[in-house]
């Protein structure tokens, strides 16, 4: 899951990807000029037709029409594009093969709120956990499962983490990034069930302030709806809510029992990045991650979190980790995907591991 800093620094001063296309006019004519750099912090506008050129089949026409708030003369307005052409994978392993899953929102899933569209139970009583999920047959071996978390903020990072990790690998989206449905499209496009972040109070709070959409312990319940409401209707897509931070409001009761009855009147589930491995999950589909696998920032420190994730598989049956978007991390995760199955574990999405406790 994303550290503070990391959403401070992305905020506040985004990298961003400027992309501007020339020509698409005659039969053989065709360029596109790729200019990567700051933007001093202002939106930029980019000609749809260049941004789709390398997108996955299909996966361009749903996302303009998908994203119909952000158009203005034909042009899409974001910090961020999620574009493949600048994807520079830190990881010299071969592209992994993915299979699509289906394009967001499904019908039946979602609903018209105040600020976009929200999940619903769908009338056969189906929820959007299951219909987002990403599908899994346990083949009876020990279950692992990653998260990777604080995507959406830096365009290269998840552009990699989207093209260079295995789709069993779950993804995780800051509510507060630019082109949220278009990166969550796209994560989709390769197979990666998607996480929904959700900015929670921590105890030094504020001294670390995850941002204006934060939910607090001692909030009335109309606030922390509003919020949470705020968030939700951000995208489409995600089976689940994870936590950014969180100390204080997960260990608060009432503010606990108040967002679990909200994503159980939903239809999604909850995994956490293991501050709330011990609370029950309300009727919710549950799962917390048991370590996050880069606290300590160095190849051999993540390597051996790796491993013990592993030895917790094999004890237990199943274990899930969870980890930031660094290049450090993504790339000694695409390594160990490459070689977990063949020391006789399955790699997992989370949604496998989330349990109605």
């Amino acid at each position: 899951m994303p550290k503070l800093d990391d959403l401070k620094a992305a905020l506040g001063s985004p990298k961003l990807h400027a992309v501007a296309a020339a020509g698409l006019f005659a039969a053989c004519a065709a360029a596109v000029v790729m200019l990567l750099g700051p933007a001093a912090g202002k939106p930029v506008r980019i000609p749809l037709r260049p941004v789709f050129d390398h997108a996955p089949e299909g996966w361009r026409e749903h996302l303009a029409a998908s994203s119909m708030m952000m158009l203005s003369e034909g042009v899409l307005q974001m910090s961020q594009a999620p574009t493949q052409a600048t994807a520079r994978p830190v990881s010299a392993l071969p592209p992994v093969a993915a299979s699509a899953l289906p394009q967001a929102p499904i019908a039946g899933f979602f609903a018209p709120g105040p600020g976009g569209l929200l999940p619903i139970i769908a009338q056969d009583g189906r929820t959007p956990f299951e219909a987002y999920s990403r599908p899994f047959t346990s083949n009876g071996r020990p279950k692992v499962a990653l998260v990777i978390g604080g995507l959406g903020l830096n365009a290269r990072a998840t552009q990699t983490a989207i093209l260079s990790l295995p789709p069993q690998i779950t993804l995780s989206f800051a509510p507060y990034a630019e082109g949220l449905q278009g990166w969550i499209d796209m994560a989709r496009a390769h197979g990666h069930e998607v996480l929904l972040e959700t900015p929670m109070e921590p105890l030094d709070y504020p001294d670390n302030d995850p941002g204006p959409y934060t939910l607090m312990a001692d909030a009335p319940g109309p606030e922390t709806a509003k919020k949470l409401d705020w968030i939700l209707s951000r995208a489409t897509g995600y089976f689940a809510l994870s936590n950014y931070l969180g100390s204080r409001f997960l260990a608060d009761d009432k503010a606990y029992e108040g967002f679990l009855g909200a994503v159980r009147g939903r239809g999604l589930g909850f995994v956490d990045d293991g501050a709330a491995g011990r609370r029950m999950g309300g009727g919710a589909p549950r799962a917390s991650a048991e370590r996050v696998i880069d606290d300590q920032l160095t190849q051999t420190a993540i390597d051996a979190q790796l491993l013990k994730l592993e030895a917790s598989a094999l004890q237990k049956g199943q274990a899930l980790g969870a980890g930031f978007a660094y290049p450090v991390t993504l790339d000694k995760v695409a390594r160990w995907t490459h070689s977990v199955e063949q020391r006789g574990y399955q790699l997992a999405p989370a949604s496998a591991l989330a349990m109605k406790k």
